[in-house]
């Protein structure tokens, strides 16, 4: 299986993004939802399901990778040049188009499973990142872990993200600028109740 299609993205910090998201759309609360002082964690997953296993899928998920941070560095440098897409008619308009995307790909589901889909759709959560960082003209790195090996994972995480490579992306500058232990270790906690 290509490595792309078992792959996963998701932001992880703060941890009530996708209630937020969704009262976003629904008109309940205004652009920005994420505060200033507040850290944003992105993830993304690759080997999800059947892990990376040789060099040649290590090598793809360091392409997808880099891919990634430069289409997020591209984001970011696009919204903060563009000030007018950083308001709340804009970004709920684009957010909407994409919940009728989903809504007509996903025929046949309730409205309340539409919604949990859209507050997590890998778009919008890339979105919300880069608007984010643009934002608040804060800075941003991502890390990638990985193919983790069994010893250096907490033991219940061991079956889910064994032989999984892991790039993380925050909303700081670098890693000396977050007030963790290390970079994964919120990742961790975060996996562990969910």
């Amino acid at each position: 299986m290509p490595v792309l299609s078992d792959s996963y993205m998701g932001v992880f910090m703060p941890a009530d993004v996708q209630a937020r998201i969704t009262r976003f759309i629904s008109g309940q609360i205004d652009f920005p939802y994420i505060k200033r002082e507040e850290l944003v964690g992105a993830f993304f997953i690759f080997g999800k399901d059947n892990g990376v296993n040789n060099e040649g899928e290590v090598k793809e998920v360091q392409d997808l990778a880099r891919r990634t941070v430069e289409q997020t560095a591209k984001d970011i440098r696009m919204y903060s040049s563009m000030p007018n897409r950083l308001d709340s008619a804009f970004t709920r308009e684009n957010y909407t188009k994409r919940m009728l995307q989903i809504a007509v790909d996903t025929r046949g589901l309730k409205q309340e499973e539409v919604n949990q889909r859209v507050a997590g759709d890998p778009t919008i959560l890339s979105d919300c990142f880069a608007q984010h960082v643009a934002h608040y003209r804060h800075d941003f790195y991502f890390e990638i872990f990985g193919p983790f090996k069994k010893h250096q994972l907490p033991p219940a995480l061991q079956k889910r993200t064994e032989s999984r490579m892991l790039l993380l992306g925050y909303s700081v500058k670098n890693a000396k600028a977050l007030p963790f232990a290390s970079s994964v270790e919120p990742f961790f906690a975060w996996l562990a109740v969910h």
